[in-house]
């Protein structure tokens, strides 16, 4: 049986003239709803307390275990109205097993998929006016659950207390200027994630561990960086927070095999399904960098794209590295197979087909 979530409501809430402003010009993850969701997991009691509040500050010790060790998880999904008014998530249950499976990585508790699924529904179902319009373009509702180790107590072990908490945010379209290719920057002096580590977990230090390699891709003029295993620097992994794909002269859709110290995309697992009806050979396997810079030079390789919630799929234009570059393969918004790959997850995402793989739940 779901969490029963009691409501709390704010009782000044943003008003209709305040809201239809954020939504005219939502951006991403800087407007938030009018409530969020909250519940607590204590060692020998469980999961309990599960609310709806206002949205707002929380409340902290100095000694909370989650600012001294890291102990935390989130995920990341949207959700989308349809053209008859109603609310869907996709694949929401995806994002479920593997925040289950971050959970376990970061020796947190799991918050069971009905759990997870019923607090969505809560929350959107209380903060429904901030779903953005059908027709409105790619916006969205974006839902940011979250989990984090709240115990005062200044040791290195896992948490007594934990509290689960989900947030929510109109966003607009990643690409407010259009899509357009990403230039990209290897990183040789920094590693995102090693073997054994947290990398097949979404959890902030593997975000954080990133940074300085995206800086330094700034700095040569690039907008994000391409991470290498942390062994070798021989094999292709992610970008900071989305996966890649290749797609090849004689139709195969190449993708980084998980390794454990790669983000299993929800996102990257509904395109390799997808390929097929694309007509392209989806294939799993490592690849080295340098596979990357001589199929673009000799023609194998004749697109890349990087995938995520947020940007869904973004064309992936010149590859830089100290010393060199491989030039871009995409058009101006990204070839052919780029193209159609994003037209497909939006069009079930915003009802536009047939849910055939049944990957759509309904929130309102």
């Amino acid at each position: 049986m779901s969490m029963t979530f009691h409501l709390h409501r704010n009782p000044d809430p943003a008003s209709d003239e305040r809201r239809a402003e954020i939504h005219a010009n939502p951006g991403f993850g800087q407007y938030f709803t009018d409530h969020m969701v909250t519940a607590v997991w204590t060692k020998g009691g469980g999961w309990q307390d599960a609310a709806i509040s206002p949205y707002g500050p929380i409340t902290l010790m100095p000694s909370a275990a989650v600012l001294h060790y890291a102990q935390e998880v989130f995920e990341g999904l949207k959700a989308y109205r349809h053209e008859d008014g109603s609310v869907w998530a996709f694949r929401p249950e995806a994002n479920a097993e593997r925040m289950q499976r971050s959970a376990r990585r970061l020796a947190l508790p799991e918050l069971a998929t009905d759990d997870f699924v019923a607090s969505l529904k809560a929350l959107v179902e209380v903060d429904e006016r901030w779903v953005p319009a059908y027709g409105t373009g790619e916006t969205s509702l974006y839902l940011r659950p979250f989990m984090f180790a709240s115990e005062a107590f200044l040791g290195v072990r896992p948490a007594n207390e934990v509290t689960y908490s989900l947030i929510a945010s109109p966003a607009g379209a990643y690409f407010p200027r259009g899509l357009k290719p990403v230039t990209l920057w290897i990183s040789e002096h920094y590693a995102r994630a090693g073997v054994g580590g947290t990398g097949a977990a979404k959890t902030g230090g593997n975000y954080a561990s990133s940074l300085a390699g995206q800086l330094e891709g700034i700095e040569h003029g690039c907008d994000q960086a391409v991470f290498l295993d942390s062994s070798s620097q021989t094999y292709i992994e992610e970008l900071g927070g989305m996966n890649l794909f290749f797609v090849t002269r004689d139709n195969r859709l190449v993708t980084p095999e998980l390794t454990g110290t790669i983000l299993e995309g929800v996102t990257r697992s509904s395109i390799l399904e997808l390929a097929k009806e694309l007509g392209l050979e989806p294939e799993e396997r490592r690849i080295e960098i340098q596979e990357w810079k001589d199929g673009v030079a000799d023609g194998s390789v004749t697109e890349v794209f990087a995938c995520g919630t947020a940007a869904v799929v973004t064309p992936v234009g010149e590859l830089r590295w100290e010393g060199g570059h491989a030039p871009s393969t995409a058009r101006e918004e990204g070839g052919e197979v780029t193209r159609a790959v994003r037209k497909r997850l939006l069009d079930v995402q915003y009802g536009r087909v047939e849910d055939t793989h049944g990957w759509l739940t309904r929130l309102v």
